[in-house]
């Protein structure tokens, strides 16, 4: 049964912790720092570096999500994560004003962007963007949008700003991999009369990135489990098992990869239990590549979920089974657990609801390091895979 809770919206206020704690510093990463009147790197200079992405084998990373809400915290993660991973995926919400006008301009949101990959590059580790539109903690609804905006796709000032911040990204990163929004189905099918709106801007962005950085490979994800209808109350009465695929195709040519995220522990009792051709549709329907964009596998009972680390093991090897060599690159959530006690203080200090703080500590041992930093069975089967690259 699907939990009450949308097990996916808790995930961006976890990345999005991380660029708190960088901000509330007094300042950006020691040895370069970034301030608002203060240039960053040239693209060309990412462009020199030898990338993982041209290696022709699946890139292996993760949402820096730190265990704790400090900058300590932080920026240990960021070393770890520079042990186990290739890459971060950075997934900014979208700051409407800011770019309702226009592309240029200095904001505190910029500089956390460009501090999130200083730090990237300070420990080896290069980047996947996600431009995400909606709430994190709801993907049926935006976020932060100004007073007085309709809250559509159609609705000018969005499509303006969403477009002029893609384009920031892209002149600012040069990311190699550019979403442009995230779980896309689930807010499909929560406003279906929005689909078709949403497409033609995902379509006009496509050729205005493309127009300026054809190398730059463009997609939007969606939320593999939903997308098959395993979640009961969100499947509008279709049967298990039977995909959506005119949900994925209608961005057809527009889509360089085909992008998933998945967490089906809300919907097998085991890893182990994971069918042998969960994912393999994919290889069929599509000769383009693959990603997985977010997932996990938590090793804690969650009420009737039967977390445990032998179930996590099972679906990383269902992940790499299944996808393969197809795989452009694997986002797996996090690498260690969070502290629920430092994250729902913070969340309560922002005023968010207790259903939010438990809602994200369904997500809170989904990592494959315990809080400590001890790692669990699944850490050396990802190591491992990571080097057969």
């Amino acid at each position: 049964m699907r939990p009450a809770f949308d097990p996916r919206r808790a995930l961006a206020f976890a990345a999005a912790l991380a660029v708190a704690a960088l901000a509330c510093s007094e300042g950006a990463p020691e040895g370069e720092p970034i301030g608002p009147s203060q240039p960053t790197f040239a693209a060309t200079e990412a462009a020199q570096a030898a990338s993982v992405f041209d290696s022709g084998s699946t890139a292996y990373g993760f949402f820096p999500s730190p265990p704790e809400g400090t900058l300590e915290s932080v920026l240990n993660h960021f070393k770890d994560m520079g042990e186990h991973a290739d890459f971060i995926l950075i997934q900014p919400n979208i700051p409407w004003e800011d770019f309702r006008v226009g592309v240029e301009g200095e904001s505190q949101p910029r500089t956390d962007l460009r501090n999130q990959t200083v730090l990237a590059r300070q420990n080896g580790l290069e980047w996947v963007f996600v431009v995400d539109p909606l709430n994190g903690l709801n993907r049926r609804e935006f976020l932060g949008l100004p007073e007085g905006w309709e809250p559509s796709f159609a609705n000018a000032d969005v499509r303006a700003a969403f477009t002029n911040f893609t384009l920031w990204v892209v002149r600012e990163f040069s990311p190699r991999y550019l979403g442009l929004a995230s779980e896309i189905n689930t807010y499909l099918d929560a406003h279906p009369e929005d689909a078709e709106k949403y497409l033609s801007l995902y379509q006009e962005t496509y050729d205005r990135v493309k127009a300026e950085a054809p190398d730059t490979q463009v997609f939007v994800t969606f939320q593999w489990d939903d997308l098959n209808n395993m979640f009961a109350p969100a499947a509008e009465g279709r049967p298990a098992g039977q995909t959506n695929w005119e949900q994925v195709e209608a961005f057809e040519p527009r889509l360089d990869l085909w992008a998933i995220s998945s967490y089906p522990y809300f919907a097998f009792p085991t890893g182990e239990g994971i069918p042998a051709d969960y994912y393999t549709p994919l290889l069929e329907r599509t000769a383009k590549p693959l990603a997985v964009t977010e997932g996990g596998w938590t090793t804690q009972p969650l009420g009737p979920i039967q977390g445990d680390e032998q179930g996590q093991v099972g679906y990383l090897q269902a992940i790499h089974d299944q996808l393969g060599d197809r795989l452009d690159f694997w986002v797996y959530l996090i690498l260690t657990d969070f502290n629920m006690d430092s994250y729902g203080e913070i969340m309560r200090q922002q005023g968010r609801p207790e259903s939010d703080v438990e809602g994200l500590s369904m997500f809170a041992s989904v990592g494959l390091q315990h809080l400590d930093g001890a790692p669990k069975q699944a850490l050396a089967v990802w190591d491992a895979f990571r080097q057969e690259q």
